[in-house]
């Protein structure tokens, strides 16, 4: 990775000057997401200031679920009044979900790490983005310590779930992960357990995850001779196993195992008249630039979007897409 973002001057005024904070995410939160908004949140209350968490939600991953009940899903007026808002891990007010309104008028300072987005569309906004850092809990550890704090146990334990949330545990570092493991290893010194860490992001899974699995690796296809494997998730699935019945990680991990693969690509039917769309790629294709093509976005090598439509509609627009990467 290239080397870090110093942390703009002005978000650290931002936090110094402030003494109310919401502290807020994207919907559908994952463990970089919550990681980095509860650390934030425990470093800015040790400061003396007040700190109220908000997501949109759901938790529908197993291991966020737990931290479910240390957020507030719509901040009323007394949460609102006098309070500032920090969005982590998100491209702007949009990519909040229900929280939007609740958020919008309100002083805002964005920590991001998506190269695809909108981060300036916010008048006022002020932007602390960081394209090459391996997750937002990365910066946040970097503005916890511009704070002149170091971090307790607890939010050690926070940043490096995060982490290892976006780095699949380290398999995306490369050899310019230097730094990467450098952070992990102050984390680790604060108290972090990378072996309790593990535990919580691989287990927990339901028998009912190994079945939608099989289904959804049963219907893979090879396109462009080998190097995209497409696969999708019927909504009926979605009724029969439910939103914990899924292991997104798992299955994109095992699909990229295969020989010649450069990129995947999991279709599912969220409901009758709406897809999420996941994509996945080792190096040289850049999925953010194929999701941002439709209205999404994300990193290089992870990406997504919900989009109207069928998985009908959808797979000819996807293959069309990645024909001009392949072809």
């Amino acid at each position: 990775m290239a080397k870090p973002v110093p942390v703009p001057a002005e978000i650290i005024d931002f936090i110094k000057t402030g003494s109310k904070f919401l502290v807020a995410g994207h919907k559908e939160p994952d463990g970089d997401c919550v990681g980095s908004q509860l650390a934030l949140a425990s470093a800015l209350r040790r400061l003396g200031k007040e700190t109220i968490p908000c997501s949109a939600g759901p938790f529908k991953r197993t291991e966020i679920m737990p931290y479910a009940a240390l957020f507030i899903a719509a901040p009323g007026e007394k949460e609102r009044e006098g309070a500032r808002v920090i969005v982590t891990d998100c491209s702007g007010l949009h990519r909040t979900g229900d929280l939007e309104p609740c958020l919008k008028g309100l002083p805002l300072a964005l920590i991001d790490h998506h190269a695809t987005g909108d981060h300036l569309s916010e008048e006022g906004t002020l932007i602390f983005l960081d394209p090459h850092a391996p997750s937002v809990t990365f910066m946040i550890l970097a503005l916890i310590e511009a704070l002149g704090l170091t971090p307790t146990h607890e939010e050690a334990d926070f940043l490096f779930f995060g982490l290892c949330t976006d780095t699949g545990f380290f398999r995306h570092v490369d050899s310019r992960g230097a730094e990467t493991f450098a952070y992990a290893g102050r984390l680790i010194q604060a108290g972090a357990n990378p072996k309790k860490t593990f535990q919580a992001i691989n287990g927990g899974k339901s028998l009912n995850s190994r079945r939608l699995m099989s289904l959804v690796l049963s219907r893979a296809e090879e396109h462009f001779e080998g190097r995209l494997i497409l696969s999708s998730e019927e909504y009926e699935e979605t009724q029969r196993f439910g939103l914990e019945g899924r292991d997104s990680d798992m299955i994109y991990q095992l699909l990229q195992s295969v020989a010649g693969v450069e990129a995947v690509v999991v279709i599912r039917q969220e409901d009758p008249g709406k897809c999420a769309i996941g994509f996945r790629s080792r190096d040289r294709v850049d999925v953010s630039a194929v999701a941002a093509s439709f209205g999404g976005g994300g990193h290089k090598n992870a990406a997504g979007l919900a989009v109207p439509g069928t998985i009908a509609e959808w797979k000819p627009k996807i293959l069309a897409a990645f024909e001009r990467v392949f072809c």
